[in-house]
């Protein structure tokens, strides 16, 4: 039976042991996928995995919009980290425990930049007071700048740059799953529905 002792000195071999990695491949952006009409790109690839792009001239046509969607209308719950779009109810930066945001109706995010190829967005996580904030709402709205597109993951992986400590992820579509009976259930582990704002 292993003890405690022994799983600790099998952990520690394998944290000291150096091993070799082959280098990564030399990439060659001539041979990169672009598009001619990224944003266009991304509404496509967005509507595609079960999320909804929106173009707006006005950041005050997001709640203008979110205003005629009944589920919207009638949350109870909604915090945003994008006062300027939303004016959220709930001041998640006051919470200490993550838990207490299980009820939320609704999340107003922020994006970094959008990926064309796939219709993701990028979410820096210090952009949200708890991370959780992505996941477990039951719909998900993302600001982001339509001047803030890259046409593929290279792109998006190049801008990023080293990862730094903390926490970011993208998000593409709302949550989904087939995994029983192959049946597609929306919002099994994340939000029902996203909606993305594309703001000057």
């Amino acid at each position: 039976m292993a003890t405690t002792e022994s799983r600790q000195a099998i952990l520690d071999r394998l944290t000291s042991r150096v091993v070799d990695a082959n280098p990564l491949p030399t990439i060659d952006p001539s041979r990169l996928t672009t598009f001619e009409d990224p944003i266009a790109k991304f509404a496509e690839m967005l509507a595609f995995v079960g999320g909804e792009a929106h173009q707006v001239d006005r950041i005050e046509e997001v709640r203008e919009i979110l205003s005629k969607n009944p589920v919207f209308a009638d949350a109870t719950r909604i915090a945003s980290v994008v006062p300027a779009a939303i004016q959220g109810n709930v001041d998640a930066s006051q919470v200490d425990d993550p838990h207490a945001l299980s009820s939320l109706d609704w999340v107003i995010a922020r994006g970094e930049f959008m990926v064309a190829e796939n219709g993701a967005i990028w979410v820096d996580g210090s952009t949200l007071p708890h991370r959780v904030m992505l996941f477990i709402p039951q719909y998900l709205a993302i600001v982001v700048s339509r001047n803030e597109i890259v046409s593929n993951m290279h792109e998006a992986y190049q801008r990023i740059g080293t990862p730094k400590p903390g926490f970011g992820v993208f998000v593409s579509g709302p949550s989904k799953t087939a995994d029983i009976e192959q049946s597609l259930v929306l919002g099994a582990h994340g939000c029902r529905k996203l909606q993305v704002f594309l703001v000057p």
